[in-house]
């Protein structure tokens, strides 16, 4: 067993004003709605890994925008597992979500109530940050 805390990476993917959020299909988090994402991989720049846990995971393509936050994932009952997850704001370029091995379902929520759903941790104050990049790089 892995006793060091892993890294973790997530987007939040902002399309026409709504958060894209996935149901956590597997582990200690299983039922839990939560941004797409998973473990950095050695040797990948944790942005391109975002990227690419987006794309596994849901099958949608983004632009990211910036660091939208740090959210570490303590150990839980069931489970050893630490994470720090880095956060990415970032806006939709393509792909229609799918749900898969480790999304069991997907939405598009609203991104201050994010749809009353049972999230994660810290999962409001991640999307309120990447909600205020993803306006601020839309200002003229």
């Amino acid at each position: 067993m892995n006793k060091r805390p892993e890294i973790g990476v997530s987007t939040a993917v902002f399309r026409d004003g709504r958060v894209l959020l996935a149901q956590r299909a597997v582990g200690a988090l299983q039922g839990l709605w939560s941004l797409p994402g998973g473990r950095l991989e050695h040797g990948e720049r944790m942005a391109e890994a975002a990227l690419r846990e987006l794309d596994e995971e849901v099958a949608v393509k983004a632009e990211i925008i910036d660091l939208a936050g740090i959210v570490e994932v303590m150990p839980r009952e069931g489970s050893a597992y630490h994470f720090v997850v880095m956060a990415f704001a970032g806006v939709w370029l393509s792909g229609e979500p799918q749900t898969g091995p480790e999304a069991s379902a997907i939405c598009w929520a609203d991104p201050e109530t994010l749809d009353d759903l049972p999230v994660t941790d810290d999962l409001h104050r991640i999307v309120a940050s990447a909600a205020r990049l993803v306006e601020r790089r839309a200002q003229p």
